[in-house]
C-alpha cells in the first residue's frame, strides 16, 4: 500500500498549558499535531506534498501554542532568508514611496521581510554597490524602483545573481517588468483638453531621460498630431511644485494657452499658483491636468483634474512576479502595465469661447 508524503490529520484538544514554561519548539508543534518534524517542516516551507487538512492542523498547532518559526532555521532548510532587497530612487516622492509601501505589505502577506536601499544618485557604480550589499545580505531577489533610463543601464551591467524584477523601466534583455500605462494617461489628458475645444495642449513635462516622464511627452505629442493640433515645445520641470511654479509663470505671461498638461500633480500645483499669480482664472481662462491623482489633488482650488495612478498594485504585481520567479513558477501570469484612470474635476473646462469639440474621451494604448 502506497504512503502519502504527509502524516495523517491530527488529534485536537491539547492546549498551550501542556507546553507551558518553555519556548515552544518545532518538535513541540508535530506532538501537538500528530505528525512528524519533517511534515512540520514541509508546511514551513510550503512544500506541495502535504494535504490541505494536515497543513491546517499543523497551522492550528503553531498558533495553539503561540510558535514562531526560527527564520535561520527555515534558512537551512529551504536554502532561502526569505528576505527580498528593494533598491529605490528618489524615494522621497509620492510614487516611488507609495509603491515601497505596497511592497512592503504584499510582501508581509507572502511570508517575506524586505530591505531596502533609497539611492541618491543612479551612476552604475552606487547601483552595483546596492545589488552587492542586497547580495551580501542573502536576498532571494530584488525590485528595483528605476525610473530612470540610466538606472535600468546600470541594473543590467550589474552582476546579479537572484531573480530581479524592474519598475518604471524595460532592460529589453527579458528582466521581468511592471509600470504605469503612461502613455494611455498622457493620451487621455491631452484628448480631454483637446474634447473640450481647446485648441492644443502645452505640456510641462517630467525631467528628460526618466521612463514615464518620456512616454508621457511621446503619447502627448502623437495625441496633438493625431488630433492635427499644432504642437508646442514641451517646458521640461524637475517633478517639483517650484520647477511647475516656474514654468506657470511663463505660459501665464501668453494668452494663446489655454490649456496645461503637467507630467505630476507636483508641477501642477505650482503652475495653478503661478496662473493665480497672473490673475488667469482656472478653468474659466486655462484648464490644467495633472499627473498620478495624489491624495491632496481633490483638494486644491479648484480640485484638480488628473490621471490616477493605482502605486498599490505596481508594488502588488511587481512582488508577486518576483516571488513566482524565486520559485520557479509562472502558474499566475502577470500583466506588466497597471491601467490608469482620468479622473475628471473642476480645473478643466470648455475653452474660452468655443463648445466642446468630442463628446467624452477616454483611455488609449499602453505604455
Amino acid at each position: 500500500m502506497s504512503r502519502s508524503t504527509d502524516d495523517g490529520p491530527a488529534p485536537r484538544g491539547r492546549s498551550r498549558r501542556s507546553f507551558a514554561g518553555t519556548r515552544p519548539v518545532m518538535d513541540d508543534v508535530a506532538k501537538l499535531a500528530g505528525v512528524s518534524k519533517q511534515t512540520v517542516s514541509r508546511v514551513l516551507n510550503d512544500h506541495p506534498a502535504v494535504r490541505p487538512e494536515t497543513r491546517e492542523a499543523v497551522l492550528e498547532a503553531m498558533r495553539t501554542l503561540g510558535y514562531r518559526p526560527s527564520r535561520s532555521a527555515r534558512s537551512l532548510a529551504s536554502g532561502r532568508t526569505r528576505m527580498l532587497g528593494v533598491i529605490s530612487f528618489d524615494a522621497a516622492r509620492f510614487g516611488p514611496a507609495s509603491i515601497l509601501t505596497a511592497i512592503n505589505g504584499a510582501a508581509q502577506e507572502a511570508g517575506y521581510l524586505v530591505s531596502s536601499i533609497a539611492l541618491d544618485t543612479a551612476d552604475r557604480d552606487t547601483v552595483v554597490r546596492a545589488v552587492d550589499r542586497l547580495g551580501a545580505e542573502g536576498a532571494d531577489g530584488v525590485i528595483a524602483i528605476a525610473p530612470q533610463l540610466r538606472v535600468g543601464t546600470a541594473l543590467a551591467e550589474a552582476a546579479l545573481d537572484v531573480p530581479l524584477v524592474v519598475l518604471e523601466n524595460d532592460l529589453e534583455d527579458g528582466t521581468p517588468w511592471v509600470t504605469a500605462d503612461s502613455w494611455a494617461g498622457a493620451r487621455a489628458a491631452t484628448d480631454h483638453l483637446l474634447d473640450l475645444g481647446h485648441e492644443t495642449v502645452w505640456h510641462v513635462a517630467g525631467p528628460q531621460g526618466w521612463t514615464s516622464a518620456d512616454r508621457r511627452v511621446l503619447s502627448w505629442t502623437a495625441a496633438l498630431k493625431a488630433a492635427g493640433a499644432p504642437v508646442p515645445a514641451p517646458l521640461f520641470g524637475d517633478w517639483s511644485p517650484d520647477s511647475g511654479y516656474d514654468l506657470g509663470r511663463r505660459l501665464a505671461d501668453r494668452t494663446d494657452v489655454t490649456a496645461v498638461f503637467a507630467s505630476n500633480d507636483q508641477m501642477a500645483l505650482g503652475v495653478l499658483r503661478a496662473l493665480h499669480e497672473a490673475g488667469r482664472r482656472v478653468p474659466e481662462d486655462v484648464s490644467v491636468v495633472g499627473y498620478d491623482d495624489i491624495p491632496e489633488a481633490a483638494h486644491l482650488l479648484p480640485p484638480l483634474t488628473t490621471v490616477r495612478t493605482d502605486f498599490a498594485e505596481i508594488g502588488r504585481r511587481s512582488l508577486h512576479l518576483l516571488v513566482n520567479r524565486i520559485g520557479g513558477t509562472d502558474d499566475s501570469p502577470v500583466d506588466p502595465v497597471v491601467p490608469v484612470e482620468l479622473i475628471v474635476r473642476r480645473s478643466t473646462g470648455p475653452a474660452p469661447g468655443r463648445p466642446c469639440k468630442r463628446p467624452g474621451h477616454g483611455l488609449r494604448g499602453r505604455g
